[in-house]
């Protein structure tokens, strides 16, 4: 059993697990400089991406310029090797939502956004705000739909899913809270993360789970439909809260400040990731260390972050 499983089923890991992710936006500004950083840290780094075939390990919606998804979202993107925003949505109007067509795909396809960020993006923002404020009829129409086709692609991903762990994102807050409040998010969307998370339970698997904002208001009802692990953001929820939340209680992958890393110093990095493992460090598990980086950290302040996750990692208390 690895120490990801340990520590999201409070086993005693034998260290902290930590996951390094590098956009590729990163690997394409700073090419052979970074391949040079990655290989000092083959622990925390195991692949590096060949260069000039850096598009095969994107996808669509890491390229410059527009694609249309399979439910009709238009996504546009200026920067090659970040994510794209949807600026078309395909259900501007609520009549639209009663002739909107289920995708026919099966691949076991699931990207980030797929279920609250899904709804945003075929209605765009305000809309689907109108429509969770005056809760129309349309609105559970809409759910519904999009709940069908995630239930069926992952049924076809897992029989697809290698090891332990079913790996899922969707932001459900933003800078001070959810858009729609706790309750309807309750009401509206907690059925359906139940319900697929349920699938995943019932094939033997755990569940891990990207969410971005400030979420720890959600974070038990989140436990609570069978998230395993969640992977929650520093800033936008607190240390504070999180340790109250969560320690001993709710497993977190903890993403590491990344509004933080293009601005400290070394130093400065340094006492943020052992402040968030001394406050979250239990010798049974529960936390995990994330670290995402992109181009505008400096590949120094990249490194002195490799270097605390590696010493930071096997702190014992």
């Amino acid at each position: 059993m690895n120490d990801l499983i340990k520590a999201m089923t409070y086993q005693y890991p034998d260290e902290i697990p930590a996951m390094v992710s590098i956009l590729p936006a990163a690997w394409i500004h700073y090419g052979e400089e970074l391949v040079r950083l990655a290989k000092d840290y083959p622990d925390l780094i195991p692949t590096i991406p060949d260069l000039e075939h850096i598009e095969d390990y994107m996808p669509d919606s890491y390229h410059y310029g527009n694609f249309t998804d399979e439910w009709g979202c238009v996504w546009s993107n200026v920067d090659e090797g970040m994510e794209s925003i949807v600026t078309g949505h395909p259900v501007p109007n609520r009549e639209d939502i009663l002739t909107l067509k289920i995708p026919e795909n099966r691949d076991g396809r699931l990207p980030h956004g797929f279920m609250y960020l899904r709804l945003l993006d075929l209605r765009g923002f305000e809309e689907a705000m109108m429509d969770f404020a005056e809760e129309c009829d349309e609105l559970q129409i809409l759910i519904d739909k999009v709940l069908t086709y995630n239930c069926r692609q992952i049924e076809a991903a897992l029989p697809k899913v290698t090891g332990e762990v079913m790996m899922f994102g969707d932001d459900l807050g933003m800078q001070k809270g959810l858009a729609i409040g706790p309750a309807k998010w309750r009401k509206y969307l907690k059925p359906c993360f139940k319900k697929m998370y349920d699938m995943v339970h019932q094939a033997g698997k755990y569940v891990y789970m990207h969410t971005d904002g400030m979420i720890y208001e959600i974070m038990p009802d989140l436990a609570e439909c069978g998230v395993n692990m969640i992977n929650p953001q520093y800033r936008a929820n607190g240390l504070d809260n999180l340790v109250r939340v969560c320690k001993g209680k709710i497993p977190i992958n903890l993403d590491l400040d990344r509004q933080l890393f293009p601005f400290a110093t070394p130093s400065q990095l340094d006492d943020h990731v052992r402040e968030c493992v001394e406050a979250l460090y239990l010798p049974q598990g529960g936390l995990g260390i994330n670290l995402e980086l992109n181009y505008e950290v400096p590949l120094n302040n990249m490194a002195a972050l490799l270097d605390a996750v590696r010493k930071y990692k096997t702190y014992k208390g």
